[in-house]
C-alpha cells in the first residue's frame, strides 16, 4: 500500500517526516476494520482471496492457502512475492505437520519421508509469557510471575503494580494490529521520562503505579478489545494467552494513546519519600 510513496525521492528532515506521517496516517486508517466496522476488512478479505486465485492456479493449493479465519485474526502481512513463491515448480506445500525429523530429512504427519537439508523453524511469537523466566522482585518479595499468574498487564504497558521504579517498553497492550509499534515505543519513552523528572523533582525514593488505578484501566482495555477481530476472528494467535484473553494489543487509536502519555498524574502513582542524606562532617 505505500509502494507509491516509497518511489517517491524525499530530501531533508522535512521531506523524511512527511513520507512518515503520510504512511503513519495510511496505517491509522485501516483501525475501524479491525474493530468496530469490520465489514470494511471483509471487502478487502475478498480482495485478498481473490489474489490467492490469481496467483495459484492449482485449486487445492489454492484451497491449503486460504484461511479459515477472519482476516486481521492474525497478523495481516503485505507482500507480492509470497503466493508466486508458492506456486514454483520446485516448491511443495505441506500442511500435514511434521511428525518427526532424521537426520537426512522430515517425516510428516502422514507418514511421509522427505530429504531436506537445513530445517528453518518459523514458529512466531512468544509475547504474553515472555517473561516468565526473568527475575524481577517488587515490593513485599513480590514476584513478576505472582503478579502476573492470571496474566500479565500494567499501566499504559509500561508501569506494574506492585514494582517500583521498574518501567517496561511495549510492555502488555501496548502492542498493535494496525500500526508500527515504533510509535508507540516513542510515546512510552516520553511517559517514563516524565516519571522520572517526577522522582527526581520531588526528591522521592519511589514511583509506582497504585494497584486501582492498573484494574482501572485494564477493565477499559479489556472491554475494548471484546469486539475486536483480534478476539473474535476464529483463530489462535500471539495476540491471546493461554487463557484465550489479549494481553498484546492496543484496542483504539494510536493518538489516543500518545494523547494518554503526554501528561503523567501524580495521582496515578504511590510515591514514596527518598532517604535523608545526612549532611557530611564539617572538616577537621
Amino acid at each position: 500500500m505505500t509502494c507509491a510513496l516509497d518511489g517517491v525521492l524525499f530530501t531533508g528532515i522535512v521531506g523524511a517526516r512527511l513520507h512518515r506521517y503520510a504512511i503513519y496516517w495510511l496505517l491509522e486508517s485501516r483501525l475501524p476494520g479491525f474493530t468496530n466496522r469490520q465489514a470494511m476488512l471483509r471487502l478487502v478479505q475478498r480482495l485478498a482471496r481473490w489474489n490467492i486465485r490469481r496467483s495459484i492456479a492449482d485449486p487445492a493449493l489454492q484451497a491449503r492457502l486460504t484461511p479459515d479465519y477472519a482476516m486481521g485474526c492474525k497478523r495481516v502481512l503485505i507482500s507480492n512475492d509470497y503466493y508466486p513463491a508458492l506456486a514454483r515448480d520446485n516448491v511443495e506445500v505441506v500442511t500435514a505437520g511434521i511428525a518427526a525429523v532424521r537426520p537426512d530429512g522430515i517425516v510428516d504427519a502422514d507418514g511421509l519421508f522427505r530429504p531436506v537439508d537445513a530445517v528453518i523453524f518459523g514458529t512466531g511469537f512468544h509475547v504474553t509469557d515472555a517473561l516468565e523466566g526473568f527475575h524481577l522482585v517488587g515490593r513485599g518479595g513480590l514476584k513478576l510471575q505472582d503478579a502476573w499468574a492470571d496474566g500479565m498487564e500494567a499501566y499504559l504497558g509500561v508501569a506494574v503494580a506492585g514494582f517500583p521504579n521498574a518501567f517496561l517498553l511495549l510492555g502488555p497492550n501496548s502492542g498493535l494490529g494496525h500500526n508500527s509499534v515504533v510509535f508507540m515505543a516513542e510515546a512510552q519513552i516520553d511517559y517514563v521520562l516524565r516519571a522520572l523528572r517526577l522522582l527526581a523533582g520531588r526528591r522521592a525514593g519511589s514511583v509506582a503505579v497504585r494497584g486501582s488505578v492498573q484494574r482501572r484501566y485494564n477493565a477499559e482495555i479489556q472491554g475494548r478489545l471484546a469486539g475486536t477481530v483480534w478476539n473474535t476472528g476464529g483463530c489462535r494467535s500471539w495476540y491471546l494467552d493461554r487463557n484465550g484473553v489479549n494481553r498484546a494489543l492496543w484496542p483504539t487509536y494510536t493518538w489516543r494513546y500518545w494523547l494518554r502519555t503526554r501528561r503523567l498524574d501524580p495521582a496515578d502513582f504511590e510515591i514514596t519519600a527518598g532517604a535523608r542524606r545526612r549532611a557530611p562532617a564539617p572538616a577537621r
